[in-house]
């Protein structure tokens, strides 16, 4: 633990004092709506036997529900003096060359960087680098597949999907460019050295704690853009947590009905890469669970005080308009052929992983899973496994091992240059409030814009 429950909610007032133009107005005594004690009206109203979340841990969620990126929010909080395109050259400098050519570095960027330079004495890198080994064969083989229908996953809540829709990513355009980002910045973490210092997934996570500030900064800057009372802390660090740490709670879950209570060797690397990429990217250790009970507790006990809240203006938007988008970077006939094979096989992902199968659940928000589509899904899987099966072969033999992955890598380069330079920046001028506003447009002037 990095503290006590007390430590963790002084953390969360001290937020008005540090950022007051951004929490000066938040009740922090008050549990915003989308809080519920009740399990049963939650999105995850079981816990799983022997790995019931402690009321311990429970509140340190709800503590944590409140808080957002200290570090980063300050510096965001520099967005009227340099503008967000100014932080991103500053950032970009100082992750690229380091602070040192930086010529007068703001504190807060010196705070920053210094934040994500420490390495807790917890990470063990060595294993950080067997994971992503480890990892790769998933996302050179199916993530390019299956991002999309994962995607559209954390969309599913109005309370923690908010920050999407406001920040105008209902457009088709938009949602492409988000999903392609998403994809990005984790197959870039798996490219070796990725995570070290000067790597360049420690710089795109620099980028994604920016731009998540810039979120809240716009949101809570603007009269009538936000609803805390409601809402709460913009993108808290709880939201965080499935994105980052879903395939390591599935494992934890899956391990824990087989009996397990202990990961393999294995399977401990790639819940060290997890951890420490959570880490960069602004999680407190709190969140981060080293045992399969530990994880299936901390995620359940986030899901356990996540009120359940599903509207189709905010979530069904945000859902088609993601199946809609067409991702590829051209309309080249490979590209097209790509596009209907990977949207085909999202929909059956999406509805199969998230939706149990409720094909009527699925048409009520607008999505329609056809015939053709399960025998794309069908086809991808059969080729998706064989392909994985074989690479996992091939990297258990020493002579083969180093071709494998040096094979894997490649993929991974091309698979980002499909999915284009990630900006990891968001446009103020493209937010819509959340309640109309007396006053009008209130997001129409942007000094980050």
């Amino acid at each position: 633990m990095n503290g006590t429950i007390e430590q963790v909610r002084a953390r969360v007032a001290d937020q008005k004092t540090r950022q007051p133009a951004l929490y000066g107005d938040i009740d922090f005594d008050r549990a915003p709506e989308r809080f519920t004690d009740d399990p049963a009206d939650s999105v995850a109203p079981r816990g799983v036997a022997g790995a019931e979340p402690t009321a311990e841990q429970l509140a340190l969620i709800r503590a944590y529900t409140l808080l957002g990126d200290r570090v980063a929010d300050a510096y965001a909080g520099l967005m009227p003096q340099h503008g967000f395109r100014g932080l991103i050259a500053l950032l970009t400098k100082a992750c690229d060359e380091g602070l040192d050519a930086v010529p007068d570095a703001p504190p807060e960027l010196v705070a920053f960087i210094r934040d994500m330079e420490h390495v807790p004495d917890w990470v063990d890198m060595d294993l950080v680098r067997e994971g992503a080994r480890l990892d790769r064969p998933a996302a050179a083989i199916l993530s390019p597949f299956a991002i999309r229908g994962a995607f559209v996953a954390t969309f599913m809540n109005k309370y923690a999907a908010l920050p999407m829709a406001l920040t105008g990513t209902l457009g088709h355009e938009s949602a492409a460019r988000r999903v392609n980002e998403t994809a990005s910045f984790f197959t870039t973490t798996l490219l070796p050295g990725a995570l070290e210092r000067h790597g360049a997934g420690f710089k795109a996570a620099a980028m994604v704690r920016l731009m998540h500030s810039m979120v809240r900064f716009n949101a809570l800057r603007r009269p009538g853009a936000w609803d805390a009372s409601v809402y709460g802390v913009p993108i808290p660090q709880v939201d965080q947590m499935p994105a980052g740490l879903i395939p390591i709670f599935l494992l934890s879950y899956k391990l824990l009905r087989q009996g397990r209570t202990t990961f393999t060797p294995a399977e401990r690397a790639r819940v060290e890469l997890s951890r420490y990429r959570c880490y960069l990217l602004g999680l407190p250790e709190d969140l981060l669970a080293d045992t399969p009970v530990g994880v299936v507790q901390t995620m359940t006990a986030r899901n356990q005080t996540l009120r359940k809240g599903f509207d189709d203006e905010t979530c069904g938007a945000l859902v088609r308009a993601t199946l809609a988008a067409y991702l590829p970077p051209d309309r080249s006939w490979p590209n097209r052929l790509f596009d209907t094979v990977e949207r085909g096989f999202a929909k059956v992902f999406f509805l199969r992983q998230f939706l149990g199968g409720d094909l009527q659940a699925a048409t009520r928000m607008g999505v329609s899973v056809t015939l053709a589509d399960r025998v794309l899904f069908g086809l991808v899987a059969a080729v998706v496994v064989s392909r994985m099966a074989a690479y996992g072969l091939a990297l258990k033999i020493p002579g083969l091992r180093d071709l494998a992955d040096r094979d894997l890598v490649a993929q991974l380069r091309r698979h980002l240059v499909r999915y284009g330079h990630a900006e990891f920046t968001t446009d103020a001028a493209q937010y819509r409030p959340t309640r109309p506003s007396e006053t009008g447009d209130p997001l129409a002037a942007s000094p980050a814009g």
